[in-house]
This record gives structure tokens, sequence and C-alpha cells, in this order.
């Protein structure tokens, strides 16, 4: 499906749910968010499904979205989902359109818009608004700057392109507030944050010379420095601050008995295949699982295709 193939689909439907996925970041809230917005100024009825875990950071940006019990919408579209276990929690049912940016996709829904060149979804949703309504209005520049800004780390990851920053531009034009954002997204944290921050720099550990760097979170870590959900922001990306290194993993033990797993790398390893293999998928350069396994068992599981693809990438 092409933009304006997912536009006109947009245009002759009505009552719509949009999906944010588990553990939902700046991107994926911020591009329902927008999303929801433009069908409300297209005539249509729209909300977000009300994901439990979006944190107080976000909460402003998404809540007023959120749909009340007892909606029962025609219409079910998925922003920023790769696959149904990124579905959020409590949600169960079939998709009718996804809008994505991830290659390793699974084609769960009845329709599917991918542009996997994309650094991320508020670049592809933007595309969307225009061609459904000719340009978009100050809140969904606020919204889809969130949402590009996030998943570039402020315009410094790899995957940022010269048509990120053309987004970028044209946001800023339509009014985003770009300093206000960026100054509430990155340069303020809570005392906990930062706390957690230290804890995770002090504890690093690394692997195969140096090439793996990786940070363990445990409940009793988060609960040493007094964190929450709402003080983990961004922190996969601390480890992969470490000089040397070329795959960082971030292994963050959940209530349930599972391990979250982040996993970055530069050009060398391709670590949406790593993820493959654990059920979970991404980019080459960021991608994501969830092991059922303690931290450490995890650790000790991914620790070998993370070694392996290092030495196949070094005799290439």
């Amino acid at each position: 499906m092409t933009v304006n193939d997912a536009a006109r689909w947009l245009s002759e439907r009505n009552d719509f749910l949009i999906l944010t996925h588990t553990r939902p970041d700046g991107d994926t809230l911020g591009s329902a968010g927008a999303l929801c917005h433009a069908l409300r100024r297209a005539g249509k009825r729209a909300y977000l499904y009300p994901n439990p875990e979006v944190t107080e950071k976000f909460a402003p940006f998404a809540a007023p979205y959120f749909a009340e019990k007892g909606y029962a919408p025609a219409c079910i579209v998925s922003v920023d989902i790769a696959s149904p276990g990124l579905f959020p929690a409590g949600f169960s049912g079939e998709v009718d359109l996804a809008v994505d940016h991830h290659p390793s996709n699974s084609g769960f829904a009845r329709e599917t818009l991918l542009n996997a060149k994309s650094a991320a979804c508020g670049e592809i949703v933007l595309e969307i608004i225009e061609a459904l309504l000719g340009g978009i209005d100050k809140t969904e520049a606020d919204l889809l700057y969130i949402a590009v800004s996030t998943d570039t780390g402020c315009f410094q990851y790899a995957n940022v392109t010269e048509d990120t920053y053309l987004t970028a531009a044209r946001l800023a034009r339509a009014g985003a507030d770009t300093s206000g954002l960026s100054r509430l997204l990155f340069r303020t944290f809570s005392r906990a944050h930062l706390a957690l921050e230290g804890a995770v720099y002090s504890g690093l550990r690394t692997f195969h010379n140096g090439e793996i760097v990786a940070s363990v979170v445990t409940l009793d870590l988060m609960r040493s420095v007094g964190a929450t959900e709402n003080d983990t922001d961004d922190i996969a990306a601390l480890p992969g601050k470490l000089e040397g290194h070329q795959v960082s993993l971030t292994l963050r033990e959940n209530d349930n008995g599972t391990t979250r797993v982040s996993l970055r790398s530069g050009k060398r390893v391709n670590v949406s295949r790593i993820a493959q293999q654990f059920g979970g998928g991404g980019h080459a350069m960021a991608a994501g699982c969830t092991i059922k396994a303690s931290p450490e068992t995890a650790l000790t599981m991914l620790l070998p295709p993370v070694e392996a693809a290092l030495d196949e990438s070094a005799t290439r």
C-alpha cells in the first residue's frame, strides 16, 4: 500500500481505534496521536487504545485521545508495530491497517503501509496527513516532532537521513515547539532517572574483547535507586556510549519472569536478525525482543549469536 492508498483507505472509513506498541515510546505515541488528531479534523471518529504503559512524560500527549470504555471501533489501525507480540497490554484482535517503518514487520495486518527507509514512523504519518488533508496543524506538528526526534535520538542516530531533516524543517514550519519539546524530552529528567543512569554506567559489562557491552537492569536495581517505569526513557541507549564497542545490550527484568532486551549496533552487525532468533525484530542497528528467562540467563543466551555475528563480520 502506498501513502495515497492509505489516505484513500482512511478517507473511506470511520470509527477508528489506533494502537500503540507495548512500552510505548515517543514515535508510536506521537505518530498515533497525530494521526488521530488529523482524522478528527477530517470529520472522523478516532481514538487511541488506552495503552496502560504510557509513562508520565508522554501521558499529556496521548491521554486526551484515549477511547472511553465501551467504544466500538469499526477499523483498527496500528502505528509503529512490527508484530502482534508488540500489541499493547489488554488488546487482542485483528488489525485492518498497519503503518510501520520496521523492516521486520511480519505482515500481520490486512493492509500494510511500510517504509523501512523512514527513520521514524512519524515521517510516514506526516505524508499520510498531507495526502489526507493537504497539510498539518500545530498540534500535529508537535506530536510528529516528538515522534521523529525521539526515534532518532534527537537526530543523532545512524538512521537519520536527508529526508529526516527535511521532515523536521516541515514540522518547524508548521509551528512545532522544537525548543520546548527538545528540552522536555532530552534535557529534563527526574532524580531517580539520573540515579538509574549512574547505576547503569557503573554496572556495564564487556565481552568479546570489548566489542560487546551489556547492562543488566533488575527489579532490585530499579528499587534501589527509587526508579519506576516513568524513569526509564532511553536507558537502552546508555551502554552504547562506551568507547570501542560494536554491539550493546540492555536487559531489563520484567515482573512476570521475562526479560526485555534492547540491542544496538554499528554497521558491522544486523541486530534485527539476532532479535528475530528470540521472537523479536526491529531495525538493522536497533532491535528488541522478550526472552522468557531471568536477565542473567538471557545474557548467556544472547552472547553466542552476537559473538558469532561479530566473528563473521570480521572475516568479510
